[in-house]
């Protein structure tokens, strides 16, 4: 590993962007040199004294950074990466990668043709208690049944900040390519038909935008995937994070502390506890092993992860780690969210 600091670029500084640039500032190999936003933000202090810009073409070209850290709303995602990338910066983006297939294809195209690093935000990837759970599941063998959704309830600056990202995504799609990565992890098969429903259940709501829908994504080994993603004033906060893989031996589990609320960011990545059920019965036909519990409590908060996640982008830079797999597994869980989101839009059935 060497120990040159990365010049790194921060653009958006919405709720993700500041984590983020936090994570940074806070890493001994990294060096912040800008901060792009559309607007003039109020920072926190760590941040104060960088300059912000609000041209990403300019600034670009202005600092000339080795790092590119891309938080700013989907539709600007792949154009973005492809421009630091041409520009010889390695690129960190937030997920989803892009707003289509194509464009998040033309991303790792580019990555690939400018022998470029490019790490996308699958923020579960860097959390001890999610590849715990990945790696119980397999151990427990397919094919899964997976039931998982992240419903939100959402007012004031939290209803504010679901309304813009649904300027340009759904919610299954924002937030949905995190759950669907991790059933790809598991199950390592194929996806082959989604099938998805949604509905707009508030008012100003883009032209054709649902703040709540849901999936089925079948896989083929016969695994079967749900999600479910609702946003706004509305939603319950009954059953709001259900993390559950099921498969013939047994069950692996998330179960939250009692009174976690779908507005704290802190709740869409803790675990608190996993609970691994075994389904083996005797002859009596009562089970044969009792349930396992495996305390979380100790796992990082959402600040610690963005800065795990940002050390990762470091040493893929350093130490010229293999982001092949990685990259496509962004494609992949992409295709099916937007497939998802085809297929509420269309009423039919997607085949992949």
């Amino acid at each position: 590993m060497t120990d040159k600091k990365l010049k790194v670029l921060v653009v958006g500084l919405g709720q993700m962007g500041r984590s983020h640039a936090m994570a940074y500032h806070d890493h001994p190999g990294f060096e912040i040199v800008g901060l792009v936003n559309r607007s003039t933000p109020k920072l926190p202090d760590g941040l104060a004294g960088y300059p912000v810009r609000h041209d990403f073409a300019a600034a670009l070209a202005e600092f000339k950074p080795d790092v590119v850290s891309i938080a700013t709303h989907t539709n600007t995602h792949a154009d973005y990466a492809v421009a630091a990338m041409e520009a010889g910066a390695h690129v960190f983006v937030e997920k989803p990668l892009a707003s289509t297939v194509e464009d998040a294809r033309r991303v790792v195209a580019a990555a690939e043709k400018h022998k470029r690093k490019l790490v996308i935000g699958y923020i579960l990837r860097h959390h001890p208690s999610w590849t715990r759970l990945i790696e119980e599941a397999r151990n427990l063998g397919g094919p899964y049944v997976f039931r998982m959704n992240l419903n939100q309830q959402s007012s004031a600056a939290a209803w504010d900040i679901h309304r813009s990202i649904m300027q340009t995504t759904s919610p299954i799609v924002d937030c949905g390519v995190h759950y669907v990565d991790v059933m790809c992890q598991i199950t390592d098969a194929k996806p082959v038909e989604v099938r998805g429903m949604g509905l707009g259940m508030a008012s100003g709501l883009p032209a054709g935008m649902y703040n709540y829908g849901h999936f089925q994504v079948l896989f083929d080994d016969g695994s079967l995937g749900w999600y479910e993603a609702g946003w706004g004033p509305m939603m319950s906060e009954t059953a709001f994070f259900v993390k559950d893989v099921i498969s013939p031996k047994g069950s692996v589990s998330i179960v939250m502390d009692e009174g976690a609320a779908s507005d704290d960011i802190n709740a869409h990545t803790q675990t608190s506890r996993l609970l691994v059920h075994h389904a083996e019965l005797g002859g009596d036909g009562k089970f044969t092993r009792k349930d396992d519990w495996l305390d979380m409590h100790d796992e990082p908060n959402h600040d610690a992860l963005c800065y795990r996640e940002q050390d990762f982008v470091y040493r893929a830079v350093s130490e010229d780690i293999d982001l092949t797999r990685h990259m496509n597994d962004a494609v992949t869980s992409l295709n099916i969210c937007l497939a998802a989101d085809e297929s509420v839009r269309t009423g039919l059935a997607v085949r992949l």
